[in-house]
C-alpha cells in the first residue's frame, strides 16, 4: 500500500509542476502569438484605410498617366507642328487683360499685364484612359509642338516666374491643347499728340507667328475672346479706358502673308492735370498783365517791372507743359494756348512801350505855349472834336499835354493814321483814322479782354466739340 501511495503521488505530482523548460517555451510562444496577431489585424486596418484613400484619389491614375504620357512622348517630334503637309493648323487665342498701364507720351509706349492663352489640336496626343484631361505643369510645354507666337509690337516682355514659371498646359483625350502663360508687355503706342492735352488714343497690342505663314498656322479669336479685369487697379492716370476691339489682318512680306491678331485699346486724356498746371496759370498770368492798363502812365518801374515779370512767368509756364510731351515737330493744342497767352502778355509789354515813347517824344509847341496862358478857365469846346474840357486842374493838365504839342519831327500827317491832334487841320487828310495817344490804355482795356476772350471760345469750341 505504502508503494502504491507512492506510485499514485508521482503522476500527480509531475502533472502539477511541470519541468522548466517546458515553461519557458510556452511562455515565449504566447508571447510571440500574441504581437503577431496584432501585427495583422494592424495591417489589415491600414490596407483598410489605403483602401478608403484610393476611393478617394485612385492610385491607379499615376501609372495611367504615366504610361499614357510615356506611350504619347514615344516617337513624338516636337519639331513639327500638327498636321504638318496636309493642312494648316489652326490656333484659338483669347485674353485675359490684368491691368494697363502706365502710359509714357515720352517714349510712346504702354504697359500691359495679360493672360495669354492658345487653343490648338495635335492628333499625335490622343490618348484612351480613364482621365479625359491631363492636367500638366511647365516641364511638360518644352517636351511638345508649341506656336512660336510672338508680339509684334513689343519693345520688351517679360514672363513670370515666380514662385514657379506662370504656365499651364492641358491635354484632352480627343488631342486638343490648352496653353496659358502670363506676360508683362511693354509695347509700342504712336501717339498723335495734335490734339494735346484734349487728345484720344487707341493703343494696339498684335501678334502673329514668327515663322509660320498662313498657309501653315492660321489665328482666330475665340467667341469670348477678350476679357478685362478691374479696371479699377489699372495705373492710367492721365488717361480714362473708353473700350476695345480686336481685328484680324493679314500682312503680306517677302517671306510670306502672316495672319496678324490685334487688340485696340481706346483712351481718351483727362485734362485735370494739365489744367491745373499750365491753363489756369497761363489764364492767370495774362489777366495780371492787364493791371499795367489802369496804372499810371508816369509810373515807369511799375508798369515796366510788371510787364517784364509777367513775359518771364509765361516763358517758364511754357517750358514746364512741354516736359510733358515728346520733342515733336508739330503744334499741338497746349502749345497754341501757351503760345498766344504769350503773344497777349508781350503785347501788353509792348503796348506801355508804344505809349512811353511816343509820350516822351512829343515837344511843346511855342505859339501853343502863349495861347495857354491866354486861355480863360473856363469850358472849352473845340471845333470838329466831340471832347468837352471842363474847368478843373486835371482835365485842364490833360487837354494841354492832347493840344500843346506839335507832330514828331519829319511827319507830314500824310500817313495813314496820326497820333496827335494837330494832325486833324492841314495836310490831314479827312476820313483818316484818328489816334489820340493819351486814350491807347483805354482801349487796351477793352481790347485785350475782348480779344482773350474771343479766342478762349474758339479754342475750346474747336478742341473739344469739332
Amino acid at each position: 500500500m505504502a508503494s502504491s501511495t507512492t506510485w499514485l503521488k508521482s503522476p500527480t505530482a509531475s502533472i502539477a509542476a511541470p519541468s522548466p523548460r517546458k515553461v519557458i517555451f510556452w511562455t515565449f510562444l504566447v508571447a510571440c502569438f500574441t504581437p503577431c496577431s496584432s501585427k495583422n489585424e494592424d495591417e489589415d486596418y491600414e490596407d483598410l484605410t489605403l483602401n478608403k484613400t484610393w476611393v478617394l484619389t485612385p492610385k491607379i491614375y499615376e501609372s495611367d498617366v504615366t504610361l499614357i504620357l510615356n506611350n504619347l512622348l514615344k516617337g513624338y517630334d516636337n519639331k513639327l507642328r500638327p498636321d504638318i503637309g496636309v493642312k494648316p493648323t489652326i490656333i484659338d487665342t483669347d485674353m485675359y487683360i490684368n491691368s494697363i498701364g502706365p502710359v509714357n507720351a515720352i517714349k510712346m509706349e504702354y504697359t500691359i499685364d495679360i493672360f495669354f492663352a492658345q487653343t490648338w489640336y495635335d492628333r499625335r496626343l490622343k490618348f484612351n484612359g480613364t482621365m479625359k484631361v491631363l492636367g500638366l505643369n511647365s516641364n511638360m510645354v518644352g517636351k511638345i509642338w508649341i506656336p512660336d507666337t510672338f508680339f509684334r509690337n513689343s519693345k520688351k516682355a517679360d514672363a513670370h516666374w515666380i514662385t514657379t514659371p506662370n504656365r499651364m498646359l492641358r491635354i484632352w483625350n480627343d488631342g486638343r491643347i490648352l496653353y496659358t502663360l502670363r506676360l508683362t508687355i511693354d509695347a509700342e503706342c504712336q501717339l498723335q499728340l495734335h490734339n494735346f492735352p484734349m487728345d484720344e488714343h487707341s493703343c494696339s497690342l498684335a501678334f502673329s507667328s514668327y515663322g509660320y505663314p498662313k498657309d501653315e498656322i492660321i489665328y482666330q479669336w475665340k467667341q469670348s475672346s477678350v476679357e478685362i479685369g478691374d479696371t479699377r487697379s489699372w495705373r492710367l492716370y492721365q488717361f480714362t479706358f473708353i473700350g476695345l476691339r480686336n481685328t484680324t489682318e493679314f500682312v503680306k512680306t517677302t517671306s510670306g502673308d502672316y495672319v496678324v491678331m490685334a487688340v485696340y485699346f481706346d483712351l481718351s486724356r483727362r485734362m485735370g492735370y494739365f489744367t491745373i498746371q499750365t491753363y489756369i496759370p497761363c489764364t492767370l498770368t495774362v489777366v495780371l498783365s492787364w493791371v499795367s492798363f489802369w496804372i499810371n502812365k508816369d509810373a515807369v518801374p511799375a508798369r515796366t517791372s510788371l510787364g517784364i515779370t509777367t513775359v518771364l512767368t509765361m516763358t517758364t509756364l511754357s517750358t514746364i507743359a512741354r516736359k510733358s510731351l515728346p520733342k515733336v515737330s508739330y503744334v499741338t493744342a497746349i502749345d497754341l494756348f501757351v503760345s498766344v497767352c504769350f503773344i497777349f502778355v508781350f503785347a501788353a509789354l509792348i503796348e506801355y512801350g508804344t505809349l512811353h515813347y511816343f509820350v516822351s517824344n512829343r515837344k511843346p509847341s511855342k505859339d501853343k505855349g502863349k495861347k495857354k496862358r491866354n486861355r480863360a478857365p473856363t469850358v472849352e469846346i473845340r471845333p470838329r472834336s466831340s471832347a468837352v474840357q471842363m474847368n478843373n486842374s486835371l482835365h485842364q493838365q490833360e487837354r494841354d499835354e492832347e493840344y500843346g504839342y506839335e507832330c514828331l519831327d519829319g511827319k507830314d500827317c500824310t500817313s495813314f493814321f496820326c497820333c496827335f491832334d494837330d494832325c486833324r487841320s492841314g495836310a490831314w487828310r479827312q476820313g483818316r483814322l484818328h489816334i489820340r495817344i493819351t486814350k491807347i490804355d483805354s482801349y487796351a482795356r477793352i481790347f485785350f479782354p475782348t480779344a482773350f476772350g474771343l479766342f478762349n471760345l474758339v479754342y475750346w469750341v474747336g478742341y473739344l466739340y469739332l
